[in-house]
């Protein structure tokens, strides 16, 4: 009775593993349905991805050049400012108090000149007297000379105070520059986009190696442009003038045009990046309804050649193969034979998100299979399929 059991068993299982094969066989294995398109003409522009963010191309961050407290501060964050506008005033007491030292000291070295060229008058004439005396010699040898070297050393002392006089001049001016550098001033005309200082609080002056306190950064608004980085792949592509397509992260549906102004020299490890890149500038000459604010991630789309009108097929239907120990690669599409799919070898070109240019001379009646990917994935050669046709968008 078990071996009866056991039989019955093995025979149905048999049947489950044997039948499938016989049908296949004999009746050939289920077709499977996949859409087809006719060759066509597409518009194919050629593009690099890279990212990036926005930034101002006119920008300047203040700092100050002495040390003191903030005694007024004259704008807020986000104010519009004018070259040459009032912006922040250090104290500027002690600065003061050291101007008038300074001219004091100027007066004194002045009066000090005055005093030296009244002796040397008087001395000159003394001498002239003298060198009289002493050539109807009616004055000595040692009293003559003793005039003379009077005379000499006034004419010394005299460049002295002159030197002193413009060292005095030049501390003067030293002072007056210092005092200058209390008063901040706009060096552009731009907006105030980041204030880093209050009133009160004391502004350090930079040394060697020691940076000093950041003031406050103004931005002319009108200078935005998109800093990018492009993989050293792909910088031998990229050419000044050529057109950009820049999306913001912040407006995905609303894409701005630019055009490439700037590919830096030197390519640079970026953070988060394993390989070289190369930052790239792009000039926005059309933002749309975009809100520009510098610091938004973005995406960029430069396309690196002209559009062209070619021969294409979507990329879905390209199957990419590659033999690495034989340093072969291949591409493939399937095509329609009277309901059986046929791998067919093709030679490609430039392509975009969406199409692939076929270089290979392919009959225009030829139907491509185009999809669906999920049963273009698991597509064999000889196939059935049950084809629909759909013209492609």
């Amino acid at each position: 009775m078990n071996a009866k059991k056991l039989v019955l068993v093995l025979l149905l299982a048999g049947s489950v593993i044997v039948l499938p094969i016989i049908s296949r066989t004999m009746f050939g294995a289920d077709a499977k349905e996949v859409n087809v398109s006719m060759l066509s003409q597409r518009v194919i522009s050629p593009s690099i991805l890279a990212s990036g963010f926005l930034a101002h191309e006119e920008e300047v961050m203040l700092s100050s050049e002495v040390i003191g407290k903030v005694s007024a501060l004259f704008v807020e964050e986000g104010d519009t400012v004018i070259e040459g506008q009032l912006l922040l005033q250090v104290d500027d007491k002690n600065f003061i108090a050291g101007l008038e030292q300074s001219e004091a000291a100027e007066r004194i070295n002045a009066i000090d000149i005055e005093r030296q060229e009244v002796r040397i008058e008087n001395l000159s004439r003394q001498f002239e007297r003298s060198k009289s005396l002493h050539e109807r010699k009616m004055i000595g040898d040692d009293e003559f000379d003793t005039i003379k070297n009077q005379l000499d050393l006034a004419r010394i002392d005299l460049k002295s105070s002159t030197e002193r006089l413009a060292q005095s001049r030049a501390q003067l001016d030293q002072v007056n520059d210092n005092l200058s550098k209390t008063r901040i001033v706009s060096p552009i005309n731009g907006v105030i986009t980041s204030l880093d200082i209050k009133v009160g609080e004391t502004a350090i002056a930079s040394s060697t190696n020691i940076p000093g306190s950041s003031l406050m950064t103004i931005a002319n608004p009108a200078s935005i442009y998109t800093e990018v980085l492009v993989d050293e792949a792909d910088v031998a592509n990229i050419e000044i003038g050529q057109r950009s397509e820049i999306v913001a992260i912040a407006y995905p549906d609303q894409p701005m045009q630019g055009i490439v102004r700037y590919i830096a020299n030197t390519a640079k490890i970026a953070p988060g990046r394993q390989g070289l890149s190369f930052t790239v500038k792009i000039e926005i000459i059309d933002s749309g309804d975009v809100v520009l604010r510098p610091g938004m991630s973005c995406r960029a789309e430069i396309f690196t050649r002209q559009d062209q009108e070619v021969i294409a097929v979507p990329i879905q239907a390209v199957i990419f193969e590659e033999d690495r120990s034989a340093l072969r690669s291949e591409y493939f599409v399937f095509v329609n034979d009277n309901g059986i799919a046929r791998k067919t070898k093709i030679e490609v070109g430039i392509s975009d998100d969406e199409y692939q240019e076929l270089i290979s001379n392919i009959d225009d009646n030829i139907e491509i299979i185009v999809g669906p990917d999920r049963e273009l994935r698991h597509l064999l050669e000889g196939d059935r399929i049950d084809v629909t046709r759909i013209e492609l968008q």
